[in-house]
């Protein structure tokens, strides 16, 4: 049985990777932003019981990932699969010659590129003790420099092609320990990122979450010399 943890799980695709986790059998430790526990966890909680694991979160705080941290390790020994979920939107609509938050820009940064490094440091040990030891950056095809194709998106491109970095920069540290790090874009998913449900969106959250978990299957394929950048049916994006 894989012990597996996902950050983000609020709603959208973190509450439906920790969904599939545990339909397909896995102990799922679920790190939450709130600090109270939602209909869809307490649903699952009655249905999965024992193997659903609830933690408060804020990735945003190296305070909150760290006391996070001291509680995961006082229930298990090891991660399997570490998912870095965990991400906000930002400003989408001004350009460079608009007045820009850097303010927002710095928050958006935080989450998503700073985020997952706090996530990263913190529960590295745990998934070093595994055998499968795989992270899962969800990054995204609007953080690749050599397939842009916007003139905006300023604070969320430029936070998801920093966690791109990270992704390079922990695999070539962990590979000699037999571990793997990847950046997986999870298509154009039905969420409410925006503030509204994007209806149109290519994905149900559960259709994406099944996908990246069909890739968690199989850790040998990112094994490799090199750290892997891919889409949730595991083609290859340009860095």
């Amino acid at each position: 049985m894989l012990t597996v943890c996902v950050t983000g799980t609020d709603r959208g695709l973190g509450l439906a990777l920790v969904r599939g986790w545990l339909e397909q059998g896995a102990s799922v430790i679920a790190g939450r932003y709130s600090a109270e526990e939602n209909e869809e966890h307490a649903a699952l909680r009655k249905i999965y019981g024992g193997k659903l694991h609830l933690v408060h979160m804020n990735v945003a705080s190296e305070e909150s990932v760290k006391e996070a941290a001291r509680s995961i390790e006082g229930f298990t020994d090891r991660i399997d699969v570490l998912i870095n979920n965990a991400a906000i939107l930002g400003d989408i609509t001004r350009t460079i010659e608009d007045e820009l938050d850097y303010e927002d820009m710095l928050r958006v940064y935080n989450v998503n590129a700073l985020g997952p490094l706090r996530v990263n440091g913190a529960l590295l040990p745990l998934v070093k003790r595994s055998e499968h030891k795989l992270i899962m950056n969800i990054s995204s095809e609007a953080g690749s420099v050599g397939d842009c194709w916007r003139n905006n998106w300023f604070a969320y491109a430029m936070s998801k092609s920093a966690l791109n970095m990270q992704t390079a920069l922990l695999h070539n540290h962990v590979k000699e320990a037999g571990a793997a790090v990847v950046s997986v874009h999870p298509g154009w998913v039905q969420t409410f990122m925006q503030g509204k449900l994007d209806a149109g969106a290519t994905y149900t959250p559960d259709e994406a979450a099944g996908h990246i978990i069909a890739l968690a299957r199989s850790p040998e394929r990112f094994r490799t010399d090199k750290p892997a950048y891919v889409d949730l049916l595991g083609k290859p994006l340009p860095w």
